[in-house]
């Protein structure tokens, strides 16, 4: 598989909910019954148009860190170095006939973060696939909570599938950030570097993982992570999977979930503070959005978006889809008509589209 030869953090972006107001949890609800697949492939020779007005204009700044990059930036992720490692397996939390799961926790950057693994029975290797849950509150969040589906799933059929908490989540370390009551102030930039460094403890694991074939998947906020993953350390993974997801712009995300929301103004004013606002500080918010810097993607991403999304509208991930294929990227945007943000009556729809996908590009 191919090898890390950059660095990277992470802007997390948010994700949320039907009202813009608020950020509900997003977490799925037991699988349903198996559904007559309605989807639309969009392959990267045929994609359309953007659909309804671009939020964002094209980026405009080079691909890529020239000079001393903003600490908070994806440049300055695309320069740092990681240390993922020392996966440890937990206590025992669920098994069935074809795979059990543990809680786990890996250090990197000098924390430790929790997660759950699903194993599949069987000697392996396997391949595997390292899951970024969607927005959750960290007050509420529990061990493994956002991706309980796709998890099983992927076990189910021979995928190892780590799942990451997130810093200041569960059993994870807190920040100093978090520990002084402004963890959004950074703009969750601490995810996506901890997707990175599970990926390296997953690939340094003496476990059935078979590191030549490691992809990352994410739904909602957890797109965002993704897309951030594969600019800022392109040869990571092999591939990139994504449900839901928010916008490659943050400031689509910013403007939707923080912006514009009266009961944020502490956050508003902290991000002013440190970093300025959209209007005040363009270049700031173009260093920390992944489409600036898509030119840097090597691995194919297969986007999924119900058309009934009214938390993270399917105007963000077309667009998104057409920057990627713009900047040369193996994109394919998979539309589900009439689908809604949690994926309820076409989940497996797409998990079998997922699945395809990924049995093709892990090689």
């Amino acid at each position: 598989m191919k090898r890390l030869l950059a660095a990277l953090t992470c802007i997390c972006v948010l994700v949320g909910c039907a009202d813009p107001g608020s950020e509900p949890s997003d977490v799925s609800p037991n699988p349903p019954p198996a559904p007559s697949a309605s989807e639309e492939e969009r392959s990267p020779s045929t994609a359309p148009a953007p659909e309804g007005p671009t939020e964002s204009a094209e980026p405009s700044e080079p691909s890529g860190p020239s000079g001393p990059p903003n600490p908070v930036s994806l440049p300055a992720l695309m320069q740092q170095e990681y240390d993922g490692g020392r996966l440890r397996l937990g206590n025992e939390v669920y098994a069935t006939a074809t795979q059990r799961q543990y809680e786990v926790t890996y250090r990197g950057d000098g924390l430790t973060i929790s997660g759950r693994i699903a194993i599949p029975e069987g000697d392996g290797p396997f391949p595997a696939i390292v899951l970024a849950h969607g927005y959750i509150d960290p007050a509420y969040y529990v061990n493994g909570q956002g991706m309980t589906r796709e998890r099983e799933w992927f076990a189910a059929r021979g995928y190892i599938a780590l799942h990451v908490d997130y810093r200041n989540h569960a059993g994870s370390d807190d920040t100093a950030l978090a520990q002084q009551g402004r963890g959004e102030a950074d703009l969750r930039m601490g995810y996506t570097e901890d997707v990175i460094n599970a990926v390296l403890a997953l690939r340094s694991w003496d476990g059935p993982v078979d590191d030549e074939q490691i992809a990352v998947g994410g739904r909602s906020m957890g797109g965002g992570v993704v897309y951030n993953v594969l600019v800022a350390q392109p040869g990571l993974v092999d591939a990139g999977v994504v449900w839901a997801p928010v916008s490659s712009d943050a400031v689509d995300n910013y403007d939707r979930w923080i912006g514009r929301n009266p009961e944020r103004r502490d956050i508003v004013s902290a991000i002013d503070r440190l970093h300025g606002l959209p209007r005040d500080n363009p270049e700031f918010w173009r260093g920390i959005s992944a489409r600036t810097y898509f030119d840097q993607v090597t691995e194919p991403v297969l986007i999924h978006h119900g058309t009934a999304d009214d938390t993270c509208p399917i105007r963000w991930s077309r667009e998104t889809h057409r920057l990627l294929r713009r900047d040369g990227v193996d994109a394919t945007l998979a539309v589900y008509p009439g689908e809604g943000h949690a994926f309820g009556p076409q989940f497996f729809a797409s998990m079998e589209r997922t699945d395809r996908f990924l049995r093709q590009h892990l090689r």
